[in-house]
């Protein structure tokens, strides 16, 4: 059992390595600069995921606002999910709650591992009518539908879930830190 951990882990690790190296780093500097020129507008960055994507995109708000001092929110309270999904359907929660909180030029972060998510798909096309930049983050099939809807469009070329949300999550918290950096240097 020793011998196959070990090579499990080392594949693991190894499948994990390219995926985060598999993305062109043009695409994270547009993400990154679409993010400081919100900020710098004055405007917010608005995430949004489900599931393990929700929780990711509640440690980037937090840092994003802590460290990188870029205001940013995120939509994980179950009172406001429950109440859109239950007086909408769960398919137009994310819509309606940027209808309640989104204004024009702030720019919305949607995570979807699949990209097929009917909410994060509504949600994109009502933040693209409010005047909202996007970007996507996800995985799963090259042409899957939230991927097409971007401004900026992350995606990895995976369908194993943890691999692809462990990914997106160090591309995300990679662009945070250049954002700090950046800061620094504009001091």
């Amino acid at each position: 059992m020793k011998d196959a951990n070990y090579n499990y882990f080392s594949q693991y690790f190894e499948n994990i390595s390219n995926s985060l190296k598999s993305i062109d780093t043009i695409n994270l500097s547009e993400a990154a600069k679409l993010i400081w020129d919100t900020h710098v507008s004055g405007k917010k960055i608005i995430l949004v995921g489900n599931g393990g994507s929700a929780a990711m995109a509640s440690h980037v708000a937090v840092d994003l606002t802590k460290a990188a001092g870029i205001r940013a929110i995120n939509f994980n309270e179950a009172d406001l999910i429950t109440c859109f999904a239950n007086d909408y359907g769960y398919e137009y929660w994310v819509e309606k709650a940027l209808e309640a909180y989104a204004d024009q030029g702030d720019l919305a972060i949607m995570i979807s591992s699949s990209g097929q998510s009917a909410n994060m798909l509504n949600g994109t096309a009502k933040a693209k009518k409010m005047g909202m930049s996007v970007i996507t983050v996800s995985g799963f099939l090259s042409n899957n539908p939230l991927r097409e809807l971007g401004n900026v469009n992350l995606w990895l070329n995976s369908t194993e879930y943890n691999i692809v949300e462990m990914t997106h999550h160090i591309w995300l918290l990679a662009i945070i830190d250049l954002l700090i950096e950046t800061k620094n240097l504009n001091k």
